[in-house]
């Protein structure tokens, strides 16, 4: 089966927030391909100074960067009739449906086979514990030693190999 691990970045975590990072990897029968879906997006907004903290896109870097309508396609064709792997679903899921519901495309949930949320897999595994992407690098034995700041690529990466981790007793 095909499967896409996908993280983004974003201005904020509130309403009128936008993507400002889309990072996707491809595995098949749970091993990578190689293939990548990395881009920088210009969100036409403020980055949240919080935000800037969290993953340190400035507003200036993302300047010229394409708008999401430009990027959209290529993204839709990378994910496409895959199961999609992403840590807390409903946060990224929420910013692509909404700006795929801005073009008028349908939804991930009509593009994708299925969507898989990690974190609530986590909390299956591990409940009552913290299981954030730092923490379950520390618990599966994943280096995170060199990871400064958030990034939509390296963090889906990380997620790939948390995920592989995760369900490599329940294959």
């Amino acid at each position: 089966m095909r499967k896409i691990v996908l993280n983004i970045e974003t201005t904020g975590i509130g309403v009128g927030h936008r993507i400002i990072e889309i990072g996707a990897v491809e595995m098949i029968d749970r091993k990578p391909t190689g293939r990548r879906f990395h881009r920088y997006v210009n969100p036409e907004r403020e980055v949240d100074p919080v935000a800037l903290t969290v993953h340190g896109i400035t507003p200036e870097f993302l300047a010229d960067k394409p708008v999401f309508r430009e990027i959209a396609v290529d993204l839709v064709n990378f994910i496409s009739e895959a199961e999609l792997i992403v840590h807390s679903a409903p946060f990224d899921v929420g910013f692509l449906n909404y700006e795929l519901n801005q073009l008028e495309m349908p939804p991930l949930e009509k593009i994708c086979i299925s969507i898989v949320d990690t974190l609530e897999l986590a909390k299956k595994i591990r409940p009552l514990r913290t299981n954030s992407l730092d923490v379950l690098c520390d618990e599966y034995g994943i280096d995170i030693s060199n990871r400064q700041l958030h990034g939509a690529l390296l963090d889906a990466e990380l997620l790939a190999e948390i995920y592989l981790a995760m369900t490599q007793s329940h294959i």
